[in-house]
Formats: C-alpha cells, sequence, structure tokens
C-alpha cells in the first residue's frame, strides 16, 4: 500500500469538508490470489493505514498490529478460505477499509455529540474509542482463517489472546483490559444478529457491511461463480460517507445498476438495524445507468 498523508499535527478532529470520500475505501488491487504465493510472501504487503488525527494510543496500535506477522497470517489465510468459498475479499484490503470506514463514521458522530460508550461508562475520552473501533476492525474477521461458519467466535478466540499484545504500549491495567474487553463485544457484535450494546459495536457492525464499492466481488467472479452477491457488488460505484443535515451521517452509494439494491437491503440494512446507529445514519443510493429501465431511481434507507 502506497503511504497514507501524514496526519495533522493538531490533536483535533478535521473540519466538517475534509475526508469527503472514504479514506482507504479505493485501496489497490491485493497481491495475486493468496494459492500463488508462499505464506511470507503473501503478508508482506500487509500494511493497515490510517489517518489518527495526533491520536498517540491509536497510532501504537497499528504499529503493533503492523509489525504482528501472525495477524497478517490470520488475515491471509482468511482470504484463503474466502477464497476457497467463492466470497468477496477478505483479505488485509478489507481490514484496511474497516478500519477507515469505521474511524470516518465514529469521527463525524463524535462531532455531532454522540458520545461513545467508554466516555459514557468508563469516563475516558474519545481517543479511547478510537482504538476499540480500530482494535475490533483489526480483528473482526480473523476467525475466518479458522472457518467462515460462526467466523466471529472463532474471533473473538484468537482476538482474546492476541489484543493484550497489541494494546500492551498503549495502555496500563486495567484500562487495558477495558479496551480490550470493548473491542471484543464489538468484534461479536458485529455479527447479524450480534445485538451491539455500545456505539463503538455499532459502528464496527456498519462499517463492514460498508465495503461494498468498486469491485469487492472480484473473488467470485474470477472463480466463475457468479451470483446475486457477487452481481450486487459489482454493481456499487462509490460509497461517500459525510456529515448529514437531518441526521449525523448521510452514505450516498453510487449504483451503476438495480441489483445493487440487494447490497443496501440485504446486508446493509440488515446490519443498520439493531445497531444504535440507526436514528443517526441516512443511505442514499442513485442508480445511474444509460441502458438500464431505471427501475429504482433513487433508493433510500
Amino acid at each position: 500500500m502506497p503511504p497514507r498523508p501524514a496526519p495533522d499535527p493538531a490533536a483535533g478532529e478535521p473540519p466538517a469538508d475534509r475526508d469527503a470520500s472514504v479514506p482507504g475505501a479505493d485501496p489497490p488491487d491485493p497481491p495475486p490470489p493468496p494459492a500463488l504465493l508462499p505464506p511470507r510472501e503473501a503478508v508482506a504487503a500487509a500494511q493497515i493505514h490510517a489517518p489518527t488525527r495526533g491520536n498517540r494510543r491509536l497510532e501504537s496500535l497499528l504499529a503493533a498490529a503492523n509489525a504482528d506477522d501472525q495477524l497478517k497470517a490470520w488475515w491471509h489465510v482468511a482470504h484463503v478460505n474466502a477464497t476457497r468459498l467463492g466470497m468477496s475479499d477478505h483479505s488485509w484490503v478489507h481490514v484496511q477499509i474497516v478500519v477507515n470506514i469505521a474511524l470516518r463514521l465514529f469521527r463525524i458522530l463524535n462531532r455531532r455529540g454522540v458520545e461513545p460508550a467508554v466516555v459514557r461508562d468508563y469516563g475516558m475520552r474519545a481517543h479511547d474509542a478510537e482504538v476499540v473501533i480500530a482494535a475490533g476492525a483489526l480483528l473482526h474477521c480473523v476467525g475466518m482463517s479458522i472457518h467462515r461458519d460462526d467466523h466471529e467466535t472463532f474471533s473473538i478466540f484468537l482476538a482474546a489472546a492476541k489484543l493484550d499484545r497489541l494494546l500492551a504500549d498503549a495502555y496500563r491495567e486495567p484500562e487495558r483490559s477495558v479496551v480490550a474487553s470493548e473491542a471484543l463485544h464489538a468484534i461479536i457484535g458485529h455479527r447479524r444478529k450480534g445485538n451491539p450494546l455500545t456505539l463503538e459495536a455499532g459502528i464496527l457492525r456498519v462499517a463492514d457491511a460498508l465495503d461494498m464499492a468498486k469491485g469487492r466481488s472480484r473473488v467470485p467472479f474470477e472463480t466463475g461463480r457468479t451470483n446475486i452477491h457477487s452481481l450486487s457488488a459489482a454493481a456499487i460505484d462509490e460509497v461517500r460517507i459525510d456529515a448529514g443535515e437531518e441526521r449525523a451521517v448521510r452514505i450516498e452509494v453510487a449504483m451503476n445498476n438495480s441489483s445493487g439494491v440487494f447490497q443496501l437491503d440485504e446486508l446493509l440494512a440488515t446490519k443498520l438495524r439493531g445497531s444504535g446507529l440507526e436514528d443517526h445514519v441516512e443511505v442514499i443510493a442513485r442508480i445511474d445507468a444509460e441502458h438500464e429501465k431505471r427501475l429504482v431511481p433513487v433508493f433510500r434507507i
């Protein structure tokens, strides 16, 4: 991955008109199919970048993750299993996108006064909520390295042992265990019926569903297993996340085909419902296709 622009020296949040597009949502193509690369080569390119906005604890977490070959190996094996199943990408590229989307969502919500659980329940800071969210995003699908079925539970199993190391330089006890526990809750809460109890967990749940733009269905197409998931994913051209007017967050989805409604209605809407973000997020999708009968010119959630 090319290096990200250096973060602002100020610790504060950027103005509302900055980062208009989703950071990290249009990464370069991942390496060749994992079966063609030895493990050491496959994980060599894995580096997660995100704007830290002066959050030293978040910087520490990302540095620890980028230095952890075991974590990178889990991402790699998760992608191998996804490829075996004909699923969309679950490599470190997916992790990169989810980390950035989740932080983007949180920063907009926080600017609008939506309070994270670690502030409300523990008297910690918004910067600590960013660490919870990023830690959950880094580890939310490592269980795919074991099996797709019930992978969220397997992710908890692996993440519980890993979080102590990833957070070692950023926190002492008892704060380290608080952050780790909240990250684990976010991981298990991102499943379809996960019942997230915190803003941080709800954000991860929605961010995972928002990884849908620009060819995220490349694996099913390459393996010849085209289905409604791959077709609808290919129909999504762009996802933009901005501050809203009536609600805190406005998500705009540009589609080139009506099949993209499946992604929105069956996947995104399902994750948004029950996330705790329903009152803060509006989703608007527009279909611009010259050669298609415009059955659904505008779709709203």
